[in-house]
């Protein structure tokens, strides 16, 4: 899809959850809607300037029917996304800009501001529901857990909270000890098992829920400068679980793998501007990533386009390999012109046995029990290939006879 422009740099974009629509807050306080189509064409849907300040973060409602956009105006409006309008407006909703918006549940907010203030709110009320302070800088990222409904953020300060939205404490249930390093973004992975947190620092911090918030379990260095933005992929990729993208400073939108760690890609590049913001649309299983930058386009990125071609690829490198494992099987002779001792069969049914089964195996290479091959194993596992020495040589018998 080509590159939208918006005219001006972007804060934060947002996808509707059902429709092939995507929201974008501007630094010029305006709110920008596109639609765009299968072929990646796209035409802007509305435009609106809730306020003259920059639009710093926004949600959709579950439906999609609203959204939520604040920021440095400290104040949180409504948009009607059918009319393209402003429905509500809440004034002073915090002492400070806000810096991030997310939709819990379909009648809870949440936001953060500069100061590490964070609200949880009633959409259907003007006052907030409770308010914690606990954290002393920014907040920098919302991630939701909806099996405990725990809240985790995380802040400028250099450390994450857990709150329980439940609980009527103004405080929270964990808070992770100070990483020495400013917590930008946080992702889900493995179910929800475990947590990546991006850093200033470009070192991704990996906390297992199992294991308690006080501290992370692992550091996956890589990334040359901070790591902005964070999210998953579609569920409908077999690497999912485990795959991120990465939004860093350097202006990479990176598809990393964790456990094992591996960098698959480089997904989208946006120059020397930062990545700022990066989501999936569709409520996160579409076809589509946007990344936002401090340029003044919306770069949008097909998937299909980037993983299904690598996937294509190593399907042809793992048939290509099938086909050399086969051959090797069926030759007792081995390249480097060392005999493998085979025992033949007395009539040579075993022979043609084995040939069929090679056979069979190369038409049908993605059969569940090719893809455990262990076919160079196999060949003589039990009598091993010695490596010749550096001064052995190969002689006759008979040579040391007449010695």
């Amino acid at each position: 899809m080509p590159d939208i422009p918006v005219g001006s740099q972007i804060f934060d974009l947002a996808f509707h959850p059902t429709h092939s629509t995507v929201y974008t807050g501007l630094l010029n306080g305006k709110v920008k809607a596109f639609r765009y189509d299968e072929q990646g064409q796209h035409e802007e849907s509305f435009v609106l300037r809730p306020s003259k300040r920059s639009c710093r973060c926004l949600d959709t409602s579950e439906d999609g029917s609203s959204l939520w956009t604040t920021g440095k105006a400290k104040a949180i409006f409504t948009i009607d996304t059918t009319t393209g309008t402003v429905s509500e407006t809440r004034k002073n909703a915090h002492d400070s800009p806000v810096n991030r918006i997310k939709r819990l549940m379909p009648q809870m907010l949440s936001t953060g501001d500069d100061d590490g203030v964070i609200k949880l709110w009633d959409p259907r009320k003007s006052d907030p529901i409770r308010g914690y302070t606990h954290h002393y800088d920014f907040i920098s990222d919302f991630l939701w857990l909806d099996d405990k409904k725990q809240l985790i953020t995380t802040s400028g300060d250099g450390t994450l909270s857990v709150i329980d939205v439940r609980g009527k404490k103004p405080e929270p249930v964990a808070q992770s000890e100070d990483q020495e390093d400013e917590l930008l973004s946080i992702v889900a992975i493995r179910s929800g098992s475990k947590v990546v947190v991006g850093t200033q620092t470009g070192i991704l911090s990996v906390f297992n829920r199992s294991h308690g918030w006080g501290d992370c379990v692992d550091r996956v260095p890589g990334h040359p400068q901070s790591i902005d933005a964070l999210c998953t992929l579609p569920s409908s990729y077999p690497s999912s679980h485990s795959t991120i993208l990465t939004g860093s400073s350097d202006g990479l939108l990176r598809a990393v793998q964790l456990f094992p760690t591996k960098l698959l890609g480089v997904v989208a590049d946006h120059g020397s501007f930062p990545i700022e913001r990066i989501a999936v649309d569709l409520g996160g299983e579409g076809r589509w990533v946007g990344s936002a930058g401090h340029d003044d386009t919306l770069k949008m990125t097909d998937l299909r386009a980037v993983f299904e071609d690598e996937e294509g690829e190593e399907a042809v490198d793992e048939s290509e390999n099938v086909h050399t494992i086969q051959a090797s099987d069926i030759d007792p002779q081995e390249p480097d012109g060392a005999v493998v001792e085979t025992q033949a069969p007395p009539d040579g049914t075993a022979a043609v046995t084995e040939t069929s089964d090679s056979d069979e195996d190369v038409r049908d290479s993605h059969s569940p029990k090719e893809k455990k091959r262990k076919s160079k194993s196999s060949k003589n596992a039990l009598a091993g290939r010695s490596k010749k020495a550096r001064n052995q040589i190969d002689a006759d018998p008979s040579f040391f006879k007449g010695l």
